[in-house]
């Protein structure tokens, strides 16, 4: 493992091309853009779209247009994660030679009844832990069912954290960080579907496109436990850390495409001013309660 270079801070914006952007992802691309343009450095697109069942082809062309519009441009052709799945085969390969991962056979519904079952199920930051139901499998029982039932990749997270030493990373605001990945559990690490999942594509692609400083919300500041873990179980490099507040709603609500925040399309459409939402995301604390929707 090695830290982040000394050299031109590179950040990246990575959307999910599974709907329309909103402030909040706004926000964030241009936390991300203006710090690499402060420093003479470069910033990326990438767009997370492992979720197939959800991606929409508009979408692609939808999100740079919200870019453009907001004044952001990036360096080089945008990333796209569905055209690097041998990467992440290889990862995954080199995590499997460590005996690092399992098979699970459970449906969602089967792990859902064996925490309702349990009196004291254990809690990570998202919730009720796996209970490590396929990890007491036999050898015996792996092969026979890998043949013919679909089955996502778990990380044994016990056995990962025993064979690394105690692991740092550095947030801007929070300052340094000891990684404790294990109370995630054993996350999943290649999905039923997709031969990856989040955490592990994430962290390849940061260390492909040489990303410095990754710029992203407080949602996903317990979620760099286990990325500081796969680096170094990958010897990748740690970048630095930004995670930013949240923005929210005029209730506290946080922004989200489930909820169907208001898009910056609309927003666009209906003649709100690009310049005023950046002038608005640049000051401190940003203010997005004149660009409200009006009932």
């Amino acid at each position: 493992m090695t830290d982040k270079s000394t050299g031109p801070v590179i950040t990246r914006f990575a959307p999910s091309p599974t709907g329309l952007l909103h402030l909040g992802h706004g926000y964030s691309a241009l936390r991300a853009h203006d710090l690499a343009c402060a420093t003479g450095g470069r910033f990326l697109l990438r767009f997370e779209d492992i979720d197939t069942g959800r991606v929409r082809a508009e979408y692609y062309d939808a999100i740079e247009t919200d870019l453009r519009w907001l004044g952001l441009d990036w360096d080089g052709e945008p990333m796209r994660q569905s055209d690097r799945f041998d990467a992440y085969r290889d990862a995954f390969e080199r995590l499997k030679a460590q005996e690092l991962v399992y098979p699970c056979f459970c449906t969602r519904k089967e792990i859902a009844a064996e925490i309702a079952a349990s009196a004291s199920a254990p809690h990570g930051p998202d919730g009720p832990l796996y209970p490590r139901t396929c990890q007491a499998l036999s050898d015996a029982e792996r092969e026979e069912r890998l043949v013919s039932e679909p089955h996502a990749w778990r990380i044994d997270m016990a056995k990962a954290v025993s064979t690394v030493g105690e692991l740092h990373w550095r947030d801007a605001d929070e300052g340094d960080i000891v990684a404790t990945p294990e109370v995630h559990g054993d996350v999943v690490l290649a999905r039923k579907d997709v031969p990856t999942s989040y955490h592990l594509a994430v962290v390849v692609d940061d260390a492909e496109q040489g990303v410095t400083d990754v710029v992203r919300g407080m949602d996903l500041f317990a979620a760099t436990h286990v990325h500081r873990l796969l680096q170094q179980l990958l010897d990748l490099p740690v970048p630095h850390y930004h995670h930013h507040r949240l923005i929210t709603d005029g209730a506290g609500k946080r922004l989200a495409k489930r909820d169907n925040a208001r898009s910056l399309a609309a927003m666009r459409d209906a003649g709100v001013s690009a310049a005023a939402i950046c002038a608005a995301f640049r000051s401190d604390p940003p203010d997005i309660s004149e660009f409200e929707p009006i009932d």
